[in-house]
């Protein structure tokens, strides 16, 4: 192919890029922990206030350092059951619910990250996520205690591994 008959696809390219849609975002998630010592988790307060409250769909609890990466847990709502993920709630590690298909949920280990992965029915709008996920791990204290703790996004791994390694 010459240049001549290479160069209107040249210049059609950067149009048909305009017309392309956005890729559905994944919003931020937080982790808390329960009366329990167990996580819990719900959508973030800043994403509750910019696209609303979800309908649950199903959540998921992820070893990412596995490959492929494991799963350590999941539930979800039956097809024609749902309900909103509000900020002030939070869905506790292991379910409560046990009428609501679930896996067991495997126990979690100190020192190591979990990726949890919260998918939402009305998702992939162009003010909603289609899902939203966030890190976290049980870190161990010094004393030998273990805390939830919620690495935030953009957090660097660092010596303690995100906080999640007691130093010594």
């Amino acid at each position: 192919m010459s240049f001549r008959e290479f160069s209107p696809l040249i210049l059609l390219l950067p149009a048909s890029l305009a017309c392309a849609a956005p890729a559905p975002r994944t919003g931020d998630a937080e982790v808390r922990e329960t009366s329990s010592g167990l996580p819990c988790f719900t959508i973030s307060e800043r994403e509750e206030r910019r696209a609303g409250a979800p309908d649950f769909e199903s959540i998921a609890v992820y070893d990412p350092s596995a490959r492929p990466r494991a799963r350590m847990w999941k539930m979800s709502m039956p097809p024609n059951r749902s309900f909103p993920v509000l900020f002030s709630m939070c869905i506790p590690y292991g379910g409560r619910v046990q009428s609501l298909p679930q896996t067991v949920a495997v126990v979690l280990e100190t020192g190591k990250v979990y990726e949890v992965v919260i998918a939402v029915k009305d998702g992939a709008t162009p003010t909603r996520p289609r899902d939203y996920s966030a890190r976290f791990c049980l870190a161990k204290q010094r004393d030998g205690s273990a805390v939830v703790h919620h690495i935030v996004p953009g957090a660097h791994e660092g010596r303690n591994l995100f906080g999640c390694v007691a130093p010594k």
